[in-house]
């Protein structure tokens, strides 16, 4: 049912879902999931697992995921799985029909976990073209819209699509991150017995601040040795003061990070200037580049999935990482108080720094994987060995 025609191509019989572009490109499909429509960016993830993780991420907040994988949906959903239960992707457009669920975990089914999460899903789409015109003409702004019974204004959708402001300047932390201080104590996953509970010993205290955090972030810096409290975006210095950090964490999240700057960066550098531990991971990498005098840039199509290959300068070692990202730390633009650490292997790309004489660094990368490989898992251990008093 894949349609790559202009907006007046005649409707295929049996679409009852339609991606239209801001360019007035009409991609029509079978529409799954929740009914209505959503405006968004869209973008691709090749990731060939975690597609519920990948819905779930805030920082795809204001996106329509392309999975670029053909068969989504096909292990159903559980609870586990979750990892917000704020706002993330606002819908997402796949190859095959979703079937059901075959997987013992499966608790529910893909469509209908969608719906009750008011995403829309589009079915029956030439994911590869798509992706290819993401890569060549970089990621639009669209409108995705599920109708049942197939009827569709696309003048109104197209106007909708061309009037969104998109992702630049627009700061998007603020709305999924939490609205209140949190303690957090749950471990991470294994099969058969769930998330592990923290010991809650004496462990370094950890702020972490949320951006739009993955909650496998938290998880992994509890199975790390550290005693967790998360804290909203928007926090001030003086209260992260008052939980007497032994260092401060900052989450991924989505949205231009020069927007999320404005309140954010003040606040990590004077955490830099009392010498805080500090760790960023994806948009709090940002914050901490801009922090230190960076800057940022839009990507042409961003970096999103489960096996991108990102080398430690340090040592040539090479990760193979998890990643959700549309835009990156200029590397050609470093400050001199800033070390590069680790760079993209599919574009030269800026994937880590270290802040010169200070304890604090970042990944552009995602560590805590969920979904992905753990190569990278070191880095949490690496961020709690550096709380102990010196």
């Amino acid at each position: 049912m894949a349609d790559a025609a202009p907006s007046h191509a005649q409707q295929p019989k049996g679409a009852s879902g339609v991606l239209v572009l801001a360019d007035g490109t009409v991609i029509w499909g079978r529409g799954f999931g929740a009914t209505g429509e959503a405006v968004g960016e869209v973008c691709f993830n090749t990731a060939m697992t975690g597609y519920q993780e990948v819905m779930t991420d805030p920082s795809y907040a204001a996106q329509i995921v392309t999975f670029t994988f053909p068969h989504i949906g096909n292990v159903g959903t559980n609870d586990e799985d979750m990892e917000s239960q704020v706002d993330g992707a606002v819908g997402c457009v796949v190859r095959e029909e979703v079937t059901a669920p075959s997987n013992f975990r499966a608790r529910g089914e893909f469509s209908a976990w969608l719906a009750s999460k008011g995403k829309i899903g589009l079915s029956g789409i030439d994911t590869r073209a798509l992706t290819r015109r993401i890569r060549m003409a970089g990621a639009p702004n669209a409108v995705i819209a599920h109708n049942p019974a197939g009827k569709f204004d696309l003048p109104a959708l197209l106007k909708r699509a061309q009037q969104w402001q998109g992702l630049e300047g627009l700061d998007l932390a603020r709305e999924v991150s939490r609205d209140a201080q949190e303690e957090w104590d749950g471990g991470i996953w294994t099969l058969g017995q769930g998330y592990a509970r923290s010991p809650g010993d004496l462990r370094p205290h950890v702020v972490a601040i949320d951006y739009g955090a993955k909650d496998n972030i938290f998880r992994c810096l509890v199975n790390a040795g550290a005693q967790v409290t998360v804290v909203p975006a928007q926090t001030s210095l003086e209260a992260i003061l008052a939980l007497k950090p032994a260092g401060v964490f900052l989450s991924n999240g989505p949205g231009d990070p020069a927007a999320t700057g404005a309140y954010a960066v003040p606040v990590i550098q004077h955490l830099l200037e009392q010498d805080i531990p500090v760790f960023g991971i994806c948009l709090g990498h940002q914050m901490l580049a801009l922090a230190a005098g960076a800057k940022t840039t839009k990507m042409h199509q961003g970096h999103r999935g489960a096996n991108h290959p990102v080398q430690r300068l340090a040592d040539g070692v090479v990760e193979i990482t998890s990643m959700n990202h549309g835009f990156a730390v200029d590397n050609a633009a470093l400050p001199d108080s800033v070390t590069e650490t680790h760079v993209s292997l599919f574009d030269g790309s800026n994937c880590g720094i270290a802040v010169k004489g200070k304890r604090a660094f970042g990944v552009q990368y995602h560590p805590e994987a969920s979904p992905g490989p753990q190569d990278s898992f070191y880095l949490f251990e690496k961020f709690v060995g550096m709380l102990q008093p010196e």
